[in-house]
């Protein structure tokens, strides 16, 4: 994997693929979202949440593009262990919180809000459905912010009432949320 823009454009990082249940974004769907991206998040002022972070590579790519508060939140512990191998390694310890727990229960817990959530879980993970309506419970998407939530397409949130659009490459989708009802 690499990383495709900002300061460490070109990085690259290898993930032990021992037994580890993450399904990392591909470079060409990464790449496609970061282009959207873009355009809509000014990354220098921006505070991002990743859930279900597996490698780090949302917070990587944030990161080197300027952004200096990202939070990782995953529960497999080497997973938790390789990103903070990688922080060290690209000196960004300052810039990201990593926190090893269970998505639902930081959701829980959590009293910070965030402009920008991204949510890759595994694409088997049975409660994926819930993810955007716990997202919006929650009350931790600022009232400007964005939601992101990859899938594959046996999930369908077109008739969320904040959802705002899907965006399909092969077969990862990135579905986009925002607050609708102000």
């Amino acid at each position: 994997m690499r990383i495709i823009g900002g300061q460490f454009k070109g990085h690259r990082f290898n993930p032990p693929a021992d037994k580890w249940p993450t399904r990392p974004t591909t470079d060409y769907s990464k790449e496609a979202l970061f282009n959207i991206l873009d355009n809509r998040i000014d990354y220098n002022n921006i505070k991002m949440l990743d859930l279900f972070g597996g490698t780090g590579n949302h917070c990587y790519e944030f990161i080197s593009r300027g952004c200096i508060d990202a939070t990782y939140v995953d529960q497999f512990r080497p997973a938790v262990a390789f990103v903070q191998k990688i922080s060290e390694k690209l000196k960004i310890e300052d810039k990201i919180a990593v926190v090893r727990s269970d998505v639902f229960k930081f959701l829980k817990q959590n009293k910070n809000s965030f402009d920008y959530i991204f949510a890759g879980p595994p694409y088997g993970l049975k409660s994926l459905d819930t993810i955007p309506d716990v997202i919006f419970s929650a009350t931790i998407l600022d009232q400007n912010g964005l939601f992101v939530l990859e899938h594959n397409q046996n999930h369908n949130f077109t008739s969320h009432p904040n959802f705002v659009e899907v965006r399909n490459y092969g077969q990862t989708h990135f579905c986009f949320f925002k607050h609708l009802n102000s």
